[in-house]
């Protein structure tokens, strides 16, 4: 009875420090990709304020200027549902290193930027489905929540920035990235 129990107990050992040493995930993936950028303006998204139907007087209201959906409502959503964001750092990050006269500002002021944050990537969904997670050097961490009509390949992505002069000084880049498939 002892030794079926010692058995037992050394299998699940075994079991255990096979999983956690040699992992369940997938090793991540190197790719030299072509890097564009984007933000949420007019010119970047195809969206006009206004309605020709209305003569413009629904100013107010923004609607798809370009593309299959022309003429219908423009929420601001990705194609997978939440709105884009901008990577964030987090509290750990070269900048609490850089200035670390910073932390307690940030700790009373801003705690929820504690945790880093996912940026949005706009991806050919043929070959990288919604939430495959990338690491873009100079970027950030990103996932894959939407597909743009100019992105086309497994070799190109675009990647969402909050304004539109950091979308324009990044320009067209060509970099290694990190592909964590979901």
């Amino acid at each position: 009875m002892q030794n079926k129990y010692d058995i037992r107990c050394l299998l699940f050992l075994l079991l255990l420090f096979c999983l956690s040493s040699f992992g369940c995930s997938k090793n991540p993936v190197s790719k030299m990709m072509e890097t564009t950028a984007y933000c949420g303006c007019s010119r970047c998204c195809s969206w006009e304020r206004g309605s020709w139907a209305y003569l413009k007087l629904d100013f107010w209201n923004r609607y798809v200027s370009a593309g299959k959906g022309k003429g219908r409502d423009y929420t601001g959503r990705t194609a997978s549902g939440p709105y884009p964001e901008e990577p964030e750092e987090g509290f750990f990050s070269v900048d609490s290193i850089q200035r670390p006269w910073m932390i307690p500002i940030r700790l009373v002021f801003f705690p929820w930027y504690f945790l880093p944050d996912d940026g949005t990537i706009a991806a050919d969904t043929k070959y990288y489905p919604f939430g495959t997670r990338m690491y873009i050097p100079g970027w950030g961490w990103g996932v894959v929540e939407d597909r743009g009509g100019a992105i086309k390949g497994p070799t190109r992505i675009d990647l969402y920035f909050d304004s539109h002069t950091d979308a324009l000084q990044w320009g067209h880049r060509k970099l290694p990235v990190i592909i964590e498939k979901p």
